[in-house]
């Protein structure tokens, strides 16, 4: 099971992002995520970068088996927060054969940022590469409610 712990630098990068989010600033998609925990039954929250990949939008997990990932897999949905606007959503989790354009697609858009966590995998890398590494990346088409 693939889990790349946050360091410092990610750590303080994924908290300024979080707090312009959470004061209604999404900085190049980016959206505060809210799941339900799996133990505990409360809120928990994260920032993450929504892609809009051929008019359906995902959620990808560059570190692997996160604890929003664990928490995501055992509810039934969550919400997506820019400010104080929430959109309660669904999801269906995307198969690895299916993940090939959506990994491109996420690398193209937010490389410079999470390009570390793909172990030398990139846009431009082939459909094989991206399928070799695709187990270790969890991905969630997001269905919004309401």
């Amino acid at each position: 099971m693939r889990y790349i712990e946050p360091g410092r630098p990610t750590l303080v990068f994924n908290t300024t992002i979080a707090w312009l989010t959470r004061r209604g600033l999404s900085m190049w998609g980016s959206r505060v995520l809210a799941v339900r925990g799996r133990k505990s039954g409360e809120w928990r929250t994260t920032p993450v970068n929504l892609l809009t990949h051929e008019g359906a939008e995902y959620l990808v997990a560059p570190r692997g088996i996160t604890q929003w990932v664990r928490n995501l897999r055992a509810a039934d949905g969550g919400e997506l927060r820019v400010g104080k606007r929430a959109q309660a959503f669904t999801y269906t989790e995307i198969a690895d054969a299916d993940k090939a354009d959506i990994l491109r697609a996420y690398l193209k858009r937010w490389k410079w940022e999470v390009g570390v966590f793909f172990d030398g995998v990139d846009a431009s890398s082939s459909d094989e590469d991206l399928l070799r590494i695709a187990p270790g990346y969890p991905v969630f088409r997001i269905e919004t409610r309401g």
